[in-house]
C-alpha cells in the first residue's frame, strides 16, 4: 500500500509498505529494520519474531527517542515480557503493532515532530 503523506523536510518517513517489504523516502526495504526520523538501521536484528532476544530491545532502548514502535509482521503478536526489560530501565514506551499500523503510527507522530523510533519485523 501507498502512503499520501506531506514528508517533512529531510526525515525518514514510510512511502509504502507490503508483504514482505516497506519502503523509507521511496527506496524498498525488505529486512528487518528500524526507523528513526534522522537515520535508518538495517537488519536491527536478525531474528523472527519468536527468536527475539533481549539484545534486540536493548538496541532499541538505546536508540533517541521517547516512544519505540514494534512492528511484528502481519499479524500484531506481543513479545515474552522479559524481553522488554532494557526498555522499562530506561523509561521508554512500547507500543506494539502489526507493520501496517507501525508503519501508519510512525508517520503520524514524526509529523507531530515527535521523537519516535520503529523496530520493524519485515523477514
Amino acid at each position: 500500500m501507498k502512503l499520501q503523506s506531506t514528508r517533512a523536510e529531510n526525515l525518514n518517513t514510510f512511502t509504502a509498505y507490503g508483504d514482505g517489504y516497506v519502503s523509507v523516502n521511496g527506496i524498498r526495504h525488505s529486512c528487518n529494520l528500524a526507523v528513526l526520523p534522522d537515520r535508518l538501521l538495517p537488519g536491527w536484528t536478525q531474528a523472527g519474531f519468536e527468536t527475539l532476544t533481549v539484545a534486540d530491545f536493548e538496541l532499541l532502548a538505546g536508540l533517541d527517542a521517547d516512544i519505540v514502535l514494534l512492528g511484528t509482521g502481519r499479524q500484531l503478536r506481543f513479545p515474552r515480557p522479559e524481553l522488554l526489560q532494557p526498555l522499562i530501565r530506561v523509561q521508554r514506551g512500547l507500543e506494539v503493532m502489526d507493520l501496517a499500523a507501525a508503519c501508519r503510527t510512525y508517520n503520524l507522530l514524526v509529523g507531530e515532530g515527535r521523537r519516535v523510533a520503529a523496530g520493524l519485523l519485515i523477514v
